[in-house]
C-alpha cells in the first residue's frame, strides 16, 4: 500500500493559461478585474482543456536546449567536455568542472531555460498542478467523456514524469503527493516515502493512464504533437522499475526480477502496438548521397534516424521513438564542428566513450573488467587481448557502425558550406577557398580550423567533433530541414532495460536476446554464448553506452551503478583526449592525455543534486527534519 503525504513545496498560484491542446477561441474569458476562480475553471470545458495544457509546460526541453546552448549531463558526465567550460567559466560545466558550486548556487537553483534547470521547483509546481487537475475532473463540466477519460490519463502520465525527473537528478526520498494542498495546511508532519515507494507511486499512475481507453499509443497528428500517450507509459515504467532496482537507490532491497517483469511487459506492448527499432536507411540525403560520408548502411540509419523527427501520422517512418521534446539538437553554430560557423563546438566526445565501440567482430578494445591500468587518470587503457583488429596507432578503421554516425574524428570527411579560405597550415585541405565542399576534419595539435585547443570555443577539446545529431550537410547554406528535436525516450531505452534487468535476475537468454537485437540493426555480431553473469552485465553496461551515447543516460547509468558510499573518481574525475601529432611524411602518431585539468565535481556529493537551501531551511523549520543530499 502506498501511503499518501502531503508535499514540502508551498505551491505557486494556479495559472490556467497555456498552449492549446485543440483548437478553442475565448479561452480564457475572465471577469472584468482579470481573476477567476478554480471553481470557474472546471466549470467550462475550454477553460479545463486550457489548465492540461499548462501541466505540459514544465516538460524538460533536454537535447542541446540547457542554458547556453548545451547538454547538461551529456557535458557533465565522462562522455564529452563542454567547450564552454573554458571560454566562459561562469556557465555550468565551468563552475562543475571547478567545483564552484553549493546547494545556493547551482544549475539546479539558476537555470530554468526551456524548461532545463530549476527541477526542484519546477517540478513540484508541475505536480501539485496534476494533482489538482485530478482532484477537480470528475466532476468537471466537459463536452466529452472521452476528453475527460483522456485528460485524465495525460495528467496521471505527466505526474509520473515529473516524479521521475526528481528521482532522476536528487534520488532521495519524496513524499508522495496525491492530492493538492494548500497554504493552510499543516505541513509538519510531512514525510517521505522511500525511492522504491516513489517508483511504485510512478508506476500506479502510469497504469492509471494505461488504463483510459481513449488514451492513444501513438499521436498521428501534428495538431496533437507534444501530447503523452500510453507508450510513454511504459517508457516510464521501464526506466523507473530499473533505477529502483539499481545499487544506489535499492537501500538493500533486490528489485531485479521486478524491475525485468516490467520491461518484458513494457516491450511486449509496445511492438504488439506498432513500435519498432528503426531499422533501414529511408531518406535518399543518407542513402543515394556520396557526400553523406559513412561507410555502410549500419552507420547510416542510426546518423538519419537522429538527424529526423518522429512523424505524427499513423504509420510513420520513425516507429522507434516514444516521446520526442521541443528541443532542437541540429544547428552547426552552437555543436558539431565548430570551424563550419566559426563560432562554438559544444560537446566534444571524449576518448573514454570512443573507447567504447568494439571493433566490428564484436571485441570490446579494452577489457571491460578493468578499462584502465591506472583506473582515475585513464593514461594506461587495459587492452582487451582478444582483439585483434584495433591498433592504437589507426585507432578509427573497424569500429562499430554507431561510431562513425556518432563521432567525427581525425580523417573524417566532412562536406558542407566552409567560411574560409584554407591557409598552408592545414596541411590535408591546402589549397581551398571558402564554400561548399568536402573537407579532411584534421584534428591533430596545431590544426588552425579543427585542431585540438584548450580554450578556443570553435576547436575540439578532446580530438573528436559530435556527428550523432548532426545533419551530415548541415551549414551556412544548408540551413536543414529536419530540425531535429530530443528524442528522450524510444524503444531503444527499452531494450536495454529490459536486457540489464533480465541478466541482473538470471533470465539469460532473454538478456542476450534484447542486447542483440539492438546490436543485429546496426550490422555488429552478438554477444558470445557462455559469457558469466558478471561478463554479461559489463556487455550490457557497454552496450548502453554505445548505443545511448550523448543521449543523456550516462549521467544517470554512472550514478545508479554505485552505491551510496562510493564516489565517482573512476568514472568522472579526469577526461581524456587524442593527443595527436601529425608527422613531416603525412602520418599521424596518437597518444593520451587529459582535456585540461582535473573536474572537481566526482566526490561523493556529485552523485545527487542539492535541494535548495531556500526549500531545505523551510522544510526544517516545519518538520525538524533536514531534507539536504548528503554533503550538500
Amino acid at each position: 500500500m502506498i501511503k499518501q503525504y502531503t508535499t514540502p513545496i508551498i505551491a505557486l498560484l494556479v495559472l490556467v493559461a497555456g498552449f492549446s491542446l485543440h483548437s478553442c477561441s475565448d479561452v480564457l474569458n475572465q471577469a472584468p478585474d482579470g481573476k477567476i476562480t478554480l471553481e470557474e475553471v472546471f466549470q467550462d470545458d475550454e477553460k479545463v482543456a486550457a489548465y492540461l495544457n499548462s501541466c505540459y509546460l514544465y516538460i524538460p526541453a533536454e537535447g542541446k536546449n540547457y542554458f547556453f546552448w548545451m547538454r547538461g549531463p551529456v557535458d557533465w558526465s565522462d562522455e564529452a567536455w563542454d567547450t564552454d567550460a573554458e571560454a566562459e567559466s561562469w556557465i555550468t560545466s565551468g563552475q562543475l568542472y571547478s567545483g564552484n558550486v553549493s546547494a545556493s548556487s547551482h544549475f539546479n537553483t539558476q537555470w530554468a531555460e526551456n524548461g532545463n534547470g530549476n527541477y526542484w521547483v519546477r517540478m513540484w509546481t508541475a505536480i501539485r498542478k496534476c494533482s489538482v487537475f485530478l482532484a477537480n475532473i470528475d466532476e468537471a463540466t466537459v463536452k466529452s467523456e472521452a476528453n475527460r477519460s483522456r485528460w485524465k490519463a495525460e495528467a496521471h502520465l505527466l505526474r509520473a514524469y515529473y516524479y521521475s525527473i526528481l528521482l532522476r537528478f536528487f534520488g532521495c526520498p519524496l513524499p508522495i503527493m496525491d492530492e493538492p494542498k494548500g497554504y493552510a495546511d499543516d505541513f509538519s508532519g510531512t514525510e517521505r516515502s522511500s525511492y522504491y515507494d516513489v517508483v511504485q507511486f510512478i508506476i500506479q499512475d502510469c497504469n492509471a493512464a494505461l488504463s483510459s481507453p481513449e488514451l492513444p499509443w501513438r499521436i498521428t497528428s501534428g495538431h496533437e504533437a507534444y501530447r503523452f500517450t500510453k507508450a510513454v507509459a511504459e517508457g516510464i515504467k521501464s526506466r523507473m522499475s530499473l533505477y529502483a532496482a539499481s545499487p544506489l537507490y535499492n537501500e538493500g532491497g533486490n528489485y531485479w526480477e521486478e524491475a525485468y517483469q516490467v520491461s518484458k511487459s513494457a516491450l511486449s506492448n509496445l511492438l504488439a502496438n506498432g513500435y519498432a527499432l528503426y531499422d533501414k536507411v529511408n531518406y535518399s540525403s543518407w542513402n543515394n548521397n556520396p557526400d553523406v560520408h559513412l561507410p555502410n548502411d549500419g552507420a547510416k540509419l542510426f546518423n538519419e534516424y537522429f538527424c529526423n523527427n518522429m512523424g505524427f501520422e499513423t504509420n510513420p517512418t520513425d516507429k522507434e521513438t516514444i516521446y520526442q521534446t521541443s528541443a532542437g539538437q541540429d544547428w552547426i553554430m552552437t555543436e558539431g564542428i565548430g570551424a563550419v560557423m566559426g563560432y562554438k563546438s559544444g560537446s566534444c566526445p571524449s576518448q573514454e566513450i570512443v573507447d567504447c565501440f568494439e571493433t566490428i567482430d564484436g571485441q570490446p578494445i579494452l577489457d571491460l573488467a578493468k578499462p584502465y591500468l591506472d583506473e582515475v587518470t585513464h593514461l594506461k587503457p587495459n587492452f582487451n587481448p582478444n582483439n585483434t583488429l584495433y591498433d592504437e596507432q589507426n585507432p578509427y578503421e573497424n569500429r562499430d557502425p554507431r561510431f562513425y554516425a556518432s563521432i567525427y574524428y581525425n580523417g573524417s570527411l566532412r562536406t558542407c558550406y566552409w567560411i574560409f579560405d584554407e591557409t598552408t597550415e592545414s596541411v590535408e585541405n591546402y589549397p581551398a577557398k571558402k564554400g561548399y565542399r568536402t573537407r579532411v576534419v584534421a584534428t591533430w595539435e596545431g590544426e588552425p580550423q579543427t585542431g585540438r585547443h584548450p580554450t578556443t570555443r570553435k576547436a575540439t577539446r578532446t580530438g573528436y567533433f559530435l556527428r550523432k545529431f548532426l545533419h551530415p550537410n548541415s551549414g551556412q547554406e544548408v540551413v536543414t530541414a529536419a530540425h531535429a528535436r530530443a528524442k528522450v525516450l524510444r524503444l531503444g531505452e527499452v531494450y536495454l532495460n529490459l536486457a540489464e534487468a533480465a541478466a541482473e535476475a538470471g533470465h539469460t537468454q532473454e538478456a542476450y536476446n534484447a542486447v542483440n537485437t539492438i546490436r543485429r540493426r546496426v550490422g555488429m555480431p552478438d554477444l558470445p554464448q557462455g559469457l558469466s553473469k558478471d561478463q554479461l552485465i559489463l556487455r550490457i553496461r557497454n552496450e548502453r553506452r554505445v548505443e545511448l551515447a550523448f543521449e543523456a543516460h550516462r549521467y544517470f547509468d554512472v550514478r545508479r551503478w554505485h552505491k551510496p558510499n562510493e564516489d565517482l573518481e573512476k568514472t568522472d574525475r579526469w577526461i581524456t583526449a587524442a593527443k595527436i601529432t601529425r608527422n613531416d611524411d603525412g602520418t599521424y602518431t596518437y597518444n593520451r592525455g587529459p582535456v585540461s585539468r582535473e573536474r572537481l565535481c566526482y566526490q561523493n556529493k556529485f552523485l545527487w543534486f542539492p535541494i535548495p537551501m531556500n526549500d531545505v531551511n523551510i522544510m526544517l523549520a516545519l518538520t525538524g527534519e533536514n531534507w539536504q543530499n548528503p554533503g550538500w
